[in-house]
């Protein structure tokens, strides 16, 4: 069973920027691809980056966040720059086995989630 656990969300004014990390306890061949995705209220859960080789990106934040990888720390990053407020919600970590994967169903382990508040 792989366990993600999220750190790093807050709030911030709009052009602000934040860094997720989220820790995996293992990373197994059926959880290395690792994801981001975020959550507004009253609205689905929505895919923002994924990386296993190389980082892709959901249009609306490409180009202001960054998804980075630490092998040797089971560790993923999201690094959000010139945030804006419509960027704000709850940001999950996620991990499975496809590349590339966009959609939640696709991902098998998640994380608690950690809110991310963008003032304007």
């Amino acid at each position: 069973q792989v366990q993600l656990v999220e750190s790093g969300g807050g709030s911030v004014q709009a052009g602000g920027s934040l860094r997720l990390s989220c820790v995996a306890s293992v990373r197994t061949s059926t959880s290395d691809v690792m994801g981001w995705f975020r959550q507004a209220p009253g609205k689905d859960r929505e895919f923002v980056a994924t990386i296993k080789w190389s980082p892709y990106y959901a249009d609306s934040v490409k180009g202001r966040f960054t998804i980075s990888l630490d092998p040797a720390k089971n560790t993923v990053y999201l690094q959000m720059n010139n945030l804006k407020p419509e960027d704000t919600g709850v940001y999950y970590c996620a991990a499975g086995r496809t590349y590339i994967a966009t959609r939640p169903d696709e991902y098998d382990y998640w994380g608690q989630g950690t809110q991310v508040t963008v003032s304007s």
